[in-house]
Formats: structure tokens, sequence, C-alpha cells
């Protein structure tokens, strides 16, 4: 596992990177964001950083599953998708899409991002 600081991520140019920050309640979570800074993938809330850590390393391992992602459609009818892991937990969801082309394109890029993506902590700074 491969933890970098803002100024390296920079320096090289990576495609997407994961950042994990702390919540109000003190929890850790971490989002993938693509190359543009926009968040592809957000996990649920975890109480430990090295769990959110677990977290990060699945969603590398399950993002390259197409099986792993399930698309569901929220209450206004627009769609979005959870990363699942191998037991049937969701791992990270998406943001709500205007259409099913933008949310699969959305996780074409979750799939595309995730596997070499380092890890930027955002909880030292």
């Amino acid at each position: 596992m491969y933890i970098c600081s803002l100024n390296q991520l920079y320096k090289q140019k990576i495609m997407g990177k994961f950042e994990i920050k702390t919540r109000k309640n003190g929890e850790f979570q971490f989002n993938l964001k693509a190359t543009n800074g926009q968040v592809i993938l957000t996990s649920e809330g975890y109480k430990t950083k090295a769990s959110c850590l677990n977290g990060v390393e699945s969603v590398k391992k399950n993002s390259q599953d197409q099986k792993r992602f399930e698309i569901k459609e929220a209450s206004n009818g627009k769609p979005y998708f959870n990363l699942m892991a191998a037991n049937g937990q969701v791992i990270g969801s998406s943001q709500m899409y205007a259409n099913q082309v933008n949310m699969k394109n959305g996780i074409a890029s979750v799939m595309k991002n995730a596997p070499e993506a380092p890890i930027v902590d955002l909880t030292e700074e």
C-alpha cells in the first residue's frame, strides 16, 4: 500500500486518487476521485484508519469485477451504483447520476482509476 503526500501526487500527475479524511463524528472515510477531482466513489464511515485502508484495498481488488457493481435507483428516480465485496457488503457508493449513460461512465471510471490510485491521507494535515 502506497500513501503519498499531495505534493508527490501533483508532481506525478497520477490519474485518480483515494483521499482519506476524518468525518465530524471522528470516523474515517475515503473518497475515490477521478483526474478531474470529481468524487466517483465514497465509503461508509470506519471506526479506525486501518479499517478504512482495508476498505481502499477492497475497492482496488473488487473494482475489476463488473459483477461487483450493483446498479440501484434512488427514490427520485436517479441511478447510482454500489461496489460490493465478495461477502455482499457495500464497500462504496457513487453519487446519483442524471441518467444511465452517465452512471455507466462512472462505473468505468472506478474500474479505470481504482487499481493504481495512490492514497492521500488528509487526516495528517
